[in-house]
């Protein structure tokens, strides 16, 4: 079984699917379709499976001009490389199934594995001799051991063999929306395989499509790196929080503080504060780790303090803005409060886990009337409530009490916002060395 699935790999004959088209999954699809690969796009939701058979891309990262040369449609009939079903009696015909389905927290912040759990029972019925099964979606050390191989050993009532029947490992995914100098295809990929068969013919695979390949001894290991990668970014944007919170306490301007400190060409690392954390990784990667060490009895201190200072972060910024407004001799309470930039990051329209969203909420929760404009996002849905972006031009700053900065989009116009503006809280000192005539108010 694997000699012939290496041969296919290397022939290019080997057919994969991709479980899961978000921002992870349609990327990686993409990648390896343009290496010479027949792809198959398995997802629930009907509207992107019927877009991307249409050659259109609801995914930044991947432009519809870059997407549709693979989804030829003959007659009505897609005869591309790259394909979109909701049907995983697809699997059938593929020699590797990769998941990239969403993993989030409960309320409780324990991990919710109910995607990964549903994506593998789906596999079990479509398994046979000779399949690669790929977990891509980031987790807790042990989950592809402890769940996913007993689930696919004993599939549809039959036994196989781990590294003999079929082939199971772990490679995290490392995108990074909005990236354009590291992509899928030139970002190093971490894989770790149940047995060291399983490690070469994924790695195999991923070699057709990815430029360097980074094997691990186990899939615990490869798991844990992921963890690790985000849990170093939460803990060290959690740092730079509270010493902006410190600076502003001792009377010091921390964008001045973190520059200074990183000329320093070794032993450290610049990141910067801002009005919490975003994305589906950084407020989230960490707790999976402190959840499997409270079931060995450790406490994962560090990340629960990250946890907390990030958390706050929005209460500290809703804080400076009623300062800010104090200052004018104005209350929070019937004050209109214009939010610029809703994402979590700039120049992409991911909302997930903004802590815009939480701005919005606390500030409404004092009485301000907040508006948003976002040019990424010209409609949201916040706690049941539909909102749209305002058109940013003259008369809405000017009839702002409060414009505050919580995503520093390279479409606005800085200097313009400041000459038109009264009052500016900036969280992400996108105003810096820039004058006019609004009062600033950094972070």
């Amino acid at each position: 079984m694997k000699g012939q699935l290496l041969t296919k790999i290397d022939n290019r004959t080997a057919k994969v699917a991709i479980i899961g088209l978000g921002y992870v999954g349609l990327p990686l699809a993409v990648a390896f379709a343009e290496n010479g690969f027949h792809v198959v796009g398995i997802d629930v939701d009907q509207s992107k499976v019927e877009a991307l058979n249409r050659g259109e891309s609801y995914v930044r990262d991947v432009p519809s001009a870059r997407l549709a040369p693979l989804v030829t449609v003959d007659k009505g009939v897609a005869a591309g490389t790259f394909r979109a079903t909701m049907d995983y009696g697809a699997l059938d015909d593929c020699d590797a199934a990769i998941v990239c389905v969403p993993t989030p927290l409960s309320k409780t912040k324990d991990p919710d594995m109910s995607y990964i759990l549903a994506a593998t029972d789906a596999i079990a019925q479509h398994l046979h001799s000779g399949m690669l099964v790929v977990l891509e979606s980031t987790t807790y050390p042990g989950t592809t051991e402890e769940l996913i191989l007993p689930r696919l050993q004993h599939a549809h009532g039959c036994t196989y063999e781990v590294g003999q029947d079929f082939f199971l490992a772990f490679s995290p995914e490392r995108i990074d929306p909005g990236r354009v100098d590291y992509t899928v295809e030139n970002t190093p990929k971490v894989i770790g395989g149940i047995t060291p068969d399983c490690l070469e013919i994924a790695s195999a695979l991923y070699g057709e499509a990815i430029e360097h390949i980074v094997p691990v001894s186990s899939t615990d290991a490869a798991e844990m790196v992921k963890l690790l990668e985000n849990t170093f970014r939460a803990v060290n944007i959690a740092l730079v929080n509270e010493v902006a919170i410190m600076c502003d306490k001792l009377g010091l301007n921390v964008w001045e503080v973190v520059e200074a400190a990183a000329t320093k060409p070794y032993g450290f690392m610049k990141f910067t504060p801002g009005p919490g954390v975003g994305g589906h990784c950084i407020p989230l990667d960490p707790y999976y780790l402190a959840w499997k060490l409270k079931t060995l009895n450790y406490n994962a201190r560090f990340i629960q303090l990250a946890g907390e200072i990030n958390t706050f972060m929005p209460y500290y910024v809703v804080e400076k803005v009623g300062n800010a407004l104090n200052e004018v001799r104005k209350a929070v309470r019937g004050s209109r409060v214009l939010l610029l930039g809703v994402t979590y990051k700039p120049n992409i329209s991911d909302l997930r886990e903004s802590p815009a969203l939480d701005i919005i909420r606390l500030l409404e929760e004092r009485g301000a009337i907040v508006s948003y404009h976002d040019p990424f996002v010209p409609h949201l849905k916040l706690d049941g409530e539909m909102r749209s972006s305002v058109m940013l031009d003259e008369g809405t700053l000017a009839a702002a009490d409060c414009v505050v900065v919580t995503t520093d989009h390279d479409a606005y116009d800085w200097p313009w916002i400041l000459g038109r503006a009264e009052l500016v809280v900036d969280t992400r000192n996108a105003t810096d060395g820039l004058r006019g005539q609004a009062r600033v108010v950094r972070l």
